[in-house]
C-alpha cells in the first residue's frame, strides 16, 4: 500500500512538471509571434502614411509642371491639368477628412499648412471647373495663386512626416518595454506555478498522513456543531454517553465532566419509561431494529438532575466509526411551546363558551324582552276592539307604536349577532319590488312633506318589477336608507333610481340610488357612518333621534346579498348612497295572495293553548276565543302532555319556556304517546327569533313557529293554515318531523295567493308522482340519468320547503354519482315512504 501511494504520488509530479514545460514553452512561442507581428503592422501603417503623405506634394508638383509647360499642344494639356488638379484635390480631401489623420490634423503646423492649401483649392476651383476659353484666360492667375501655395504644400508634407516619424519611434519604444515588461511577468509567473507546485505536493503528503486520524473527529465534530442550538449527546451501542454539549449542560442540569461516561437511560430517561428504553436498546443490539433512529423528530418527555419531567423533542442519528456504530441525539426542551399550545387551546374554549355564552344571552334577554311585550301588545290589540274615545284610541295607537319600535330594535340587535356569527339565513322569495318602493315611498311621504322635501322614485333601466330575494332584508336595507334621507332633508328633494344592469359574468345585479339635498355628512365621519351605534355629528343628534344601528345593520344584509352598499356625500349639499347586490329577475307570478279569514270566519276549533305567562295566556285565549274557537289551557308542558293524551285538539299552541317540563320535551311526549292529540298540530310560541332553534323545534315534531309578541291576524292565519275547511283535524298516520317548513309555504301563499299555490303544488305531487314511479321501474335507469332527475327533484322540494323529501332526493343524487347501485336502488325504494308521509301536509294550504 505504501509503495502504491509513493509511486502515485511520483506519477503526479513527473506530470506536473511536464505540464509546466510544456507551458513554458508554449508563451515563449507565442510571444516571439507576437512582437513579431506587432513589429510588422507597426512598419506597414507608418510606411503607408508617410507614402501618402509624400504623394500629396508629388501630385502638386505635377500639377505645377504641367501648368507651367502649358502652351504646349492645347487642348490636351488642359485635360491633363484639370486630371492632375483633380488628384492633388482628392488627396488634400483626404488629409482633411480621413479618420487616420485626425491626430495629425491636431498640430498647429500641420493644421495650418492645410488650411492654407485648402483655400488654395477653394479659390482656384472655379477657374479649373471653367470652360476651356476662360481657364486659358485666367491660366496666369492660376499660375500666380500655386506659386504662392507652393511652400504651404512643402511644408505640409514635411511636418506630417516628421509627426509619424516621431510617433513610430514611440510606439516601437513603447511595444518594446511592453513585451520585456510581459516575458518578465511570464517569467515570474511560472517560477510561482513551480514553487506552489512543489508546495502542494508537500501538503499532499502531509494530508495522506493526517487523513486517517481526523476523519472520526470531523464527523463528529461536524454532527456537534451544525446543532450547537439544541442539546447534542453522543453514544456508543451500548448508550454510554461519548459526548455532552453546553446546551445539553443547560437543558438538563448535569455538567459535561459528570455526564460522560453514564448510561444516558439512567441519566435522562423518566423512570416510568426506563423499561420501555431499555427493552429496545436490547432489541437494537440483537436484531439491529431501530424505531426512533432517523424518523426525524418525535415528542418525548425526559427527566432532569431535580427529577422534575418536562416535553421535548428528539431526532436520533447514527454514524459509523473505526471503533463501531455511534449515535447521536438531538433534543430541544419544548416546555414553553407547549404551555403555550395549552394557553392557546385554553383560550379558544374561553372564547367558544364566551360566544355561546353571548348567544344564550341574547336567546334569553330575546325571550325575556318578547314575552312582555307580547303581553303588552296584545292587550293593545285587545283594547282597541273596546269602546274608545278618540284621545285613548290616540294613546293606544302611539302605545303600539312604541312597543313595535322597541320591537324592531331588539330584532336589529339580533340581527347583527346572528350576522356577526355566521348564522343569518336568506329567505329569498318572490316579490314585487316596484310595489315595495311604492310601499316605502308612500309610507315617507307624510314625514317628507312635513319637511317640505320632495320624495320620489323611478325606474332608469326597463323595468324589471318581479325579482327573487328575501323580501324582508331588502325592505329593511330601503327602508333605513330612504328614511334617513328623509331624516335629515328640508325642503329639499330625494330621488330614488332603481335599474338593473348584467355584469360581464351574466349575473343581473339591481342598484338603488338614494339622492338627497339635504345637510351632508362630514368627511371626518364618513368612513365610520356604517359602523354600529354611528349617529352622525352634532347636528343629527339635535335634531333626530335613534339607535346609529340603521346602516350597519343595511350594510350587514347588502354583503349578505353578495353586494356592496356605498356612499358619496357633500356637506351641506347631499348625500347618495348606492346599493348594488345580485338578483334573479322572474316572471310576474298568478294573483297576488287572497286576504286572511276574517275573525270568526270558518268552524269552531278546539284548541288547547299552553303557556305558563299568566299574561300572555290571558291575551292568546281572549283573541283565539273573540274569533269563536274554544280554548283549553295548560300552565306547564305537564299538564299540556296529560290533556293531550286525555282529549283530541284541532290545534296545540305549546310554548317553549315552561317550569316542569318545556315545550320541547312535551312535545316529543305528545308525539311518542298514543294519545287522542299524539298526530294534532303543533305550533310553537316562543321568544327566540334565532333560525337555528326554530329549526330545532321543527324537528322535535311541531310544525310551525309563531315568534312573539302574537298578533291577533298571525294567530287567526296559523288556525286555518292547520285545520281543513270541514272540521275535521287534519292529521297523518306517521307524520315527518321535518316533512314540510311551513313558513315557507305560507309564504308562497302570500306571494301567489291560494288559487295559484292550489296549481303549484297540483304540478309538484303530480311530478314526484310520475318520477317516483319512473326510478321505481323494474328497468334500472343509469345512474347519471338518476342523478340529474333526483337533482331537478330536490330544487323544487327545497322550494316548498319539503324538507325531509329534498333530503332523499338529494341522497339518491349523491349515491348515483358516486355509481353505488345498491345504496341507489334502496333509496329510491324508501322514497314512496317519505312522498306518502310529506303528501299530506301539502293538501291543506287554503289561507
Amino acid at each position: 500500500m505504501p509503495r502504491f501511494v509513493n509511486l502515485v504520488v511520483r506519477l503526479r509530479l513527473l506530470l506536473l512538471l511536464l505540464l509546466g514545460l510544456f507551458t513554458i514553452m508554449a508563451i515563449l512561442y507565442l510571444a516571439g509571434n507576437v512582437a513579431r507581428d506587432l513589429r510588422l503592422l507597426n512598419s506597414a501603417s507608418s510606411d503607408n502614411v508617410q507614402w501618402s503623405l509624400s504623394q500629396t506634394e508629388v501630385e502638386f508638383l505635377e500639377f505645377e509642371l504641367h501648368l507651367r509647360m502649358f502652351p504646349q499642344d492645347t487642348p490636351d494639356m488642359l485635360n491633363t491639368l484639370r486630371r492632375e488638379y483633380d488628384i492633388f484635390f482628392s488627396r488634400i480631401k483626404t488629409l482633411q477628412e480621413a479618420s487616420i489623420y485626425e491626430a495629425l490634423r491636431a498640430q498647429s503646423d500641420f493644421s495650418d499648412s492645410l488650411q492654407m492649401v485648402g483655400a488654395f483649392l477653394d479659390d482656384t476651383v472655379d477657374i479649373i471647373d471653367a470652360a476651356d476659353t476662360e481657364l486659358v484666360a485666367r491660366l496666369s492667375e492660376l499660375q500666380l495663386k500655386s506659386s504662392d501655395a507652393g511652400p504651404a504644400v512643402r511644408r505640409l508634407s514635411n511636418s506630417g512626416l516628421s509627426y509619424f516619424a516621431l510617433l513610430s519611434d514611440q510606439r516601437r519604444n513603447n511595444v518594446a518595454v511592453t513585451l520585456s515588461q510581459m516575458a518578465f511577468g511570464v517569467t515570474v509567473l511560472l517560477f510561482a506555478m513551480l514553487l506552489l507546485s512543489l508546495y502542494l505536493s508537500h501538503l499532499n503528503r502531509q494530508s495522506n498522513r493526517r487523513r486517517r486520524d481526523a476523519v472520526e473527529a470531523s464527523q463528529r465534530m461536524n454532527i456537534v456543531t451544525s446543532t450547537s442550538l439544541d442539546a447534542v449527546i453522543v453514544t456508543d451501542a451500548g448508550g454510554r454517553i461519548l459526548d455532552f454539549n453546553v446546551a445539553a449542560e443547560q437543558i438538563f442540569g448535569y455538567r459535561t465532566a459528570v455526564a460522560i461516561g453514564q448510561d444516558l437511560g439512567a441519566l435522562i430517561v423518566p423512570d416510568p419509561y426506563r423499561a420501555g428504553h431499555e427493552a429496545g436498546m436490547q432489541r437494537m443490539r440483537e436484531k439491529g431494529e431501530k424505531h426512533v433512529i432517523g424518523k426525524g423528530r418525535i415528542q418525548l418527555e425526559a427527566k432532569h438532575k431535580n427529577g422534575a419531567i418536562f416535553p421535548i423533542e428528539l431526532a436520533v442519528q447514527c454514524a459509523q466509526t473505526d471503533e463501531g456504530e455511534i449515535f447521536v441525539a438531538f433534543l430541544r426542551d419544548i416546555s414553553a411551546r407547549v404551555q403555550a399550545e395549552q394557553e392557546l387551546v385554553t383560550a379558544r374554549d374561553r372564547a367558544l363558551a364566551g360566544e355561546k355564552a353571548k348567544t344564550d344571552f341574547l336567546a334569553t334577554m330575546s325571550h325575556e324582552i318578547r314575552t312582555p311585550l307580547n303581553g303588552l301588545l296584545g292587550n293593545l290589540t285587545l283594547l282597541n276592539d273596546t269602546r274608545l274615545t278618540a284621545q285613548q284610541s290616540r294613546y293606544i295607537k302611539n302605545m303600539d307604536t312604541s312597543g313595535k319600535l322597541l320591537m324592531s330594535h331588539v330584532s336589529d340587535v339580533l340581527d347583527i349577532t346572528k350576522y356577526d356569527a355566521g348564522k343569518l339565513t336568506l329567505r329569498p322569495a318572490a316579490m314585487n319590488i316596484s310595489a315595495l318602493l311604492q310601499d316605502i315611498v308612500d309610507n315617507q311621504s307624510s314625514a317628507a312633506l312635513a319637511a317640505g322635501t320632495t320624495l320620489e322614485w323611478a325606474w332608469t333601466s326597463p323595468s324589471v318589477d318581479w325579482i327573487r330575494a328575501d323580501r324582508d332584508r331588502v325592505q329593511h336595507i330601503l327602508m333605513n336608507v330612504i328614511g334617513n334621507a328623509v331624516k335629515f332633508t328640508h325642503q329639499g328633494r330625494i330621488t330614488v333610481h332603481v335599474a338593473v344592469s348584467g355584469q360581464a359574468d351574466g349575473t343581473p345585479m339591481i342598484e338603488f340610488q338614494v339622492a338627497d339635498t339635504g345637510i351632508g355628512i362630514d368627511p371626518d365621519l364618513q368612513s365610520q357612518i356604517f359602523d354600529d351605534f354611528t349617529m352622525g355629528d352634532s347636528s343629527y343628534d339635535r335634531n333626530v333621534g335613534g339607535t346609529g344601528l340603521g346602516l350597519g345593520i343595511a350594510r350587514r344584509f347588502v354583503k349578505a346579498f353578495g353586494g356592496e352598499i356605498t356612499l358619496e356625500s357633500t356637506k351641506g349639499v347631499g348625500s347618495t348612497f348606492s346599493i348594488r347586490f345580485p338578483v334573479e329577475p322572474i316572471a310576474a307570478p298568478g294573483a297576488l295572495a287572497a286576504k286572511r279569514k276574517a275573525t270568526g270566519q270558518g268552524q269552531s276549533r278546539s284548541i288547547l293553548l299552553v303557556e305558563d305567562n299568566k299574561i300572555n295566556r290571558i291575551v292568546a285565549r281572549e283573541m283565539i276565543t273573540l274569533a269563536g274557537h274554544a280554548v283549553t289551557e295548560a300552565h306547564n308542558g305537564r299538564e299540556a302532555v296529560d290533556l293531550a293524551n286525555a282529549q283530541a285538539f284541532d290545534l296545540i299552541f305549546m310554548d317553549i319556556s315552561m317550569p316542569v317540563m318545556d315545550g320541547r320535551n312535551a312535545t316529543r311526549a305528545i308525539r311518542l304517546g298514543k294519545g287522542a292529540s299524539a298526530q294534532t298540530p303543533i305550533v310553537a310560541l316562543t321568544a327566540n327569533a334565532m333560525v337555528e332553534e326554530q329549526e330545532a323545534f321543527l324537528h322535535d315534531g311541531m310544525n310551525y313557529v309563531l315568534t312573539k309578541p302574537l298578533s291577533r291576524d298571525d294567530l287567526l292565519h296559523v288556525i286555518a293554515l292547520h285545520t281543513d275547511g270541514t272540521g275535521v283535524v287534519r292529521s297523518d298516520p306517521t307524520p315527518p318531523k321535518t316533512a314540510v317548513v311551513a313558513p315557507d309555504l305560507d309564504t308562497l301563499r302570500e306571494t301567489l295567493g291560494v288559487d295559484g299555490l292550489n296549481d303549484l303544488l297540483g304540478r309538484f305531487c303530480h311530478e314526484i308522482d310520475e318520477v317516483i314511479a319512473t326510478l321505481s321501474n323494474s328497468t334500472p335507469m343509469d345512474p347519471p340519468d338518476v342523478a340529474q332527475m333526483a337533482h331537478s327533484c330536490a330544487g323544487s322540494a327545497a322550494t316548498l320547503g319539503t324538507v325531509d323529501l329534498r333530503a332523499a332526493f338529494l341522497a339518491v343524487e349523491m349515491a348515483a354519482k358516486a355509481q353505488e347501485k345498491g345504496k341507489m336502488l334502496k333509496l329510491i325504494a324508501d322514497l314512496s315512504d317519505v312522498w306518502g308521509c310529506t303528501r299530506p301536509f301539502l293538501l291543506v294550504h287554503e289561507a
